[in-house]
């Protein structure tokens, strides 16, 4: 790799020595993948910020490191929220190893936000490369905003964090970008727009589909939030980190000729349909990725003079939560639980129950593996209507 005056010095240790190893983590990563030099990166996501998924060894090797970040740096979501752990039933052992955990990344500079939504906090924008590290905002970031990101993993993008750079590879260059398939959503504008969470089952589908190929969309027009939740479903049960939707996204423009050639998928609303198993759940849970600030008030909304009968949990970073105050407390005065800065699937929040409804393709691809849970699939007023139905 080429390397300049500045990185060769870190490189060299001459910036201390944790910011030596983390050059080394860096070049080793870059020769891995053919990257020729390094470029200077707008600001990082950092996952691994959970004690439920670091453990003690990851907790360890953050308390060994001695630098501070070089640019805006925030967390994906931990496992308890700061305040109020202790009435959602976290235990003090957790709590105290969790709050370890954020100490240890204060201590690194690194801003105490926890979540997988980092493009409501931080301004994002066209063509700035970024070194992120959650599936679901790397698919938005290069899909929605035409940002520049690899996936990275949590000490990759730490490790980017502290330098400030990253290696040029994959997603950074335009030409690794171009679309692999063409998947085309058949009946989608005969029979109308697809309902939003219809988006989060084409998505389960799609990453299937796809793999780590980059798909490109025909014959669906979703809004960005419809794009947030087809994206993290694809990055869930496939690979993927960028996807394109003609006419919409903004790196589709840049392909509008060459998709005529490539291989054709399609993909029916039957099979769309077909992700949306019914079984009886015990718990729902919505905001995987965290919700927006309009999630927040149409929850609000469509609970307005309700009680919720079942364990109803909605989760959204603090910042987003802050804004809007009343929303938050209306909704947890129909007796759901709105937890900050945490997520359903790296805490141990969601572990007891046996069934959980999502509306999200992320949660229905997670929830079982990361949570010892079945999981279903509904649109939001769906999973509503859930919580405020009887347990039998």
């Amino acid at each position: 790799m080429q390397l300049d005056a500045v990185e060769r010095a870190i490189l060299a240790g001459e910036h201390g020595e944790t910011r030596q190893q983390m050059m080394e983590l860096l070049v080793a990563l870059g020769k891995v993948f053919g990257a020729e030099r390094m470029v200077p990166i707008a600001s990082a996501q950092v996952s691994g910020a959970s004690y439920k998924t670091i453990g003690e060894w990851g907790l360890r090797w953050l308390r060994g490191l001695d630098a501070r970040v070089a640019v805006p740096t925030v967390l994906n979501p931990v496992g308890m929220p700061r305040e109020g752990w202790r009435d959602l039933g976290i235990s003090p052992e957790f709590a105290a190893r969790q709050n370890e955990v954020l100490e240890a990344y204060r201590k690194l500079g690194v801003r105490l936000e926890c979540t997988c939504t980092p493009y409501y906090l931080m301004r994002v924008q066209y063509g700035q490369h970024l070194a992120w590290a959650e599936s679901s905002a790397v698919a938005y970031a290069n899909s929605v905003i035409g940002a520049r990101t690899n996936r990275e993993g949590g000490p990759s993008a730490l490790a980017a964090a502290i330098v400030g750079r990253t290696p040029f590879y994959g997603l950074h260059d335009v030409k690794h970008r171009a679309p692999s398939l063409v998947l085309d959503v058949e009946g989608a504008g005969k029979a109308g727009p697809i309902p939003a969470v219809h988006y989060g089952a084409l998505g389960s589908l799609a990453g299937r589909i796809a793999g780590n190929r980059i798909p490109f969309f025909r014959g669906i027009r979703p809004t960005r939030e419809e794009m947030k939740a087809l994206g993290a479903a694809m990055a869930a049960t496939g690979a993927v980190a960028l996807f394109h939707v003609e006419g919409i996204t903004p790196d589709a423009r840049i392909f509008p000729y060459d998709v005529m050639a490539l291989e054709r998928i399609p993909i029916t609303r039957e099979e769309v349909a077909g992700v949306l198993k019914e079984i009886p759940v015990d718990a729902v849970a919505l905001g995987c990725p965290h919700c927006a600030p309009e999630d927040l008030q149409q929850i609000a909304s469509l609970l307005r003079g309700k009680v919720v009968r079942k364990p109803l949990f909605v989760f959204a970073a603090a910042y987003v939560m802050e804004r809007d105050p009343e929303t938050v407390l209306a909704i947890r005065r129909t007796g759901a639980k709105v937890v900050a800065d945490t997520c359903m699937v790296v805490s141990p929040l969601m572990e007891g129950y046996r069934a959980i409804m999502v509306d999200s393709g992320k949660a229905l691809a997670y929830v079982p593996s990361m949570c010892g849970a079945a999981a279903r699939l509904g649109t939001r007023e769906e999973c509503l209507r859930e919580a405020l139905t009887e347990n039998q």
